[in-house]
């Protein structure tokens, strides 16, 4: 008798806690506008089967959404990588009838999305920067000022690599260019032609909702996240490039935009898309439930 009392009880704990999650969890993504994932510095879409957004795209549409990634230049200034992002958003919307598109872009990634807004925020519902270098990174200022020349050559070369492992070809790489994008000064010089967004201050919030465009931005402040994935040590080592809270690669205060929704994840750089292969901070909310909350707040939006 005892144990069957404790069998309903199960069954009964089970129906009103899973099933409503199940039930929530099968529109909780769905957005109007079909999302569009855009990679950083050095980015892919895909090398072999392991994404750059890592297992984010799936569970986006696991709950309703329609995902893209899309690919632009490894290394090259943000106004070309822009221009290529443009012409593939114009591709989606012919594809799939859209009327807009909502753009999520990682690091390089946020001001390539925010170049977009700027110029066509007709076609843009809302700019999420994932750890975007909004007003530059003390990495770039090292090496665009110490060693141009090996910084440049060092750029070309990885996105020389990149391109040959991703299997991506006909984009135009420019590490100079690129590196001098992501610099302090070559950050402020692209926020004053395009300012949507961007704090006034110098660690507060953007103006959330521009041109019809609404702009959200997230990052971490922990380098070191996990001592099976090898490349934390590096990233622990660049962030000591930085006076105060950073992911390894972008500053807190530099990857705010509009919204913010947190600065302070413990995560780092890679972390952010789930990489490298999913071995991330066990400590802190999943990168994917962080994608899939972004999905759900733009569905609340109406977006």
């Amino acid at each position: 008798m005892k144990n069957r009392f404790w069998k309903c009880l199960s069954v009964f704990l089970i129906a009103i806690l899973v099933v409503p999650t199940q039930a929530l969890a099968a529109g909780y993504t769905q957005t109007k506008y079909p999302i569009v994932l855009v990679h950083g510095l050095f980015g892919f879409e895909k090398l072999g089967p392991i994404e750059y957004f890592y297992q984010i795209p799936s569970a986006l549409r696991s709950g309703g959404a329609q995902v893209f990634t899309v690919t632009v230049s490894g290394a090259n200034s943000t106004e070309v990588r822009g221009e290529q992002l443009l012409s593939q958003v114009k591709q989606i919307m012919a594809a799939t009838g859209a009327a807009k598109v909502n753009l999520i872009g990682h690091s390089h990634g946020g001001p390539t999305v925010r170049y977009v807004a700027s110029v066509a925020p007709n076609l843009v519902a809302s700019v999420s920067s994932v750890a975007g270098v909004n007003k530059g990174s003390a990495i770039a200022d090292i090496l665009t000022g110490n060693a141009p020349n090996v910084g440049n050559a060092l750029a070309n070369a990885v996105a020389a690599v990149m391109d040959f492992l991703s299997g991506r070809s006909g984009l135009p790489q420019d590490g100079a260019a690129a590196l001098k994008s992501l610099t302090t000064a070559g950050s402020l010089a692209f926020n004053t032609r395009h300012p949507q967004g961007v704090p006034t201050t110098a660690c507060g919030e953007g103006a959330n909702h521009v041109n019809g465009v609404y702009y959200f931005s997230w990052s971490g402040a922990k380098p070191y996240t996990n001592m099976f994935d090898a490349i934390d040590p590096f990233l622990a080592l660049t962030g000591l490039a930085f006076g105060g809270k950073n992911d390894g690669l972008v500053s807190s205060c530099s990857s705010h935009l509009g919204r913010v929704i947190r600065d302070d994840y413990a995560m780092n750089h890679l972390d952010e898309v789930n990489q490298f292969i999913g071995i991330v901070n066990l400590f802190e909310t999943s990168p994917v439930t962080v994608f899939r909350q972004q999905a759900n707040r733009l569905q609340a939006l109406g977006l």
